[in-house]
């Protein structure tokens, strides 16, 4: 399968068998996540990797009663120090939500290579995520996402056409 179809084949899974992920499978998409780029590769993020089923039940009502997130194998969760990214973004914010964004797509798209689903989890309630994981502060979570193997078919919700979010030159 070559990027582009990797790309296309992408969906959001909200259904999972209970089945652990091969090791090996799981240490490819964690490292195709480490390789994303940063603002200044700064590199100011922390990805955990929760199995255990507890904390994974504690995650669901974090994650505002998606039941789903804890079926997979496993929950990843993007953690990033905002104050060690790059402060100068677009020369009005940090980098620490661009950057955590990238490298959970890095992730998923290599989970969808490797025949695994994940579904961006934004709906989450950060105090209770870095509560349950420990995550210290200046850590922000900027997305989660269950990791492992699809029980069901992701659906195509579609996508706009180019000529509605292109423009060449200008605006």
């Amino acid at each position: 399968m070559d990027i582009y179809e990797v790309i296309k084949k992408r969906r959001s899974i909200r259904k999972y068998e209970p089945r652990k992920i091969e090791d090996d499978k799981l240490e490819r998409v964690l490292n195709a996540a480490r390789l994303a780029p940063s603002g200044k590769n700064v590199q100011a993020w922390r990805l955990i990797v929760t199995r255990d089923p507890e904390l994974k039940e504690k995650l669901i009502k974090a994650c505002k009663g998606q039941k789903f997130v804890a079926e997979a194998d496993c929950i990843v969760t993007v953690a990033v120090d905002e104050t060690s990214v790059y402060q100068g973004h677009g020369n009005y914010m940090t980098s620490f939500a661009v950057d955590g964004a990238i490298m959970l797509d890095h992730l998923i798209l290599a989970a969808t290579y490797e025949g695994l689903g994940t579904c961006w989890i934004g709906a989450f309630i950060e105090e209770q995520v870095k509560e349950i994981l420990n995550i210290p502060d200046p850590y922000r979570v900027v997305a989660m996402t269950p990791l492992g193997y699809p029980a069901q078919e992701g659906k195509d919700r579609g996508r706009k056409p180019l000529e509605e979010i292109v423009s060449y030159e200008k605006w």
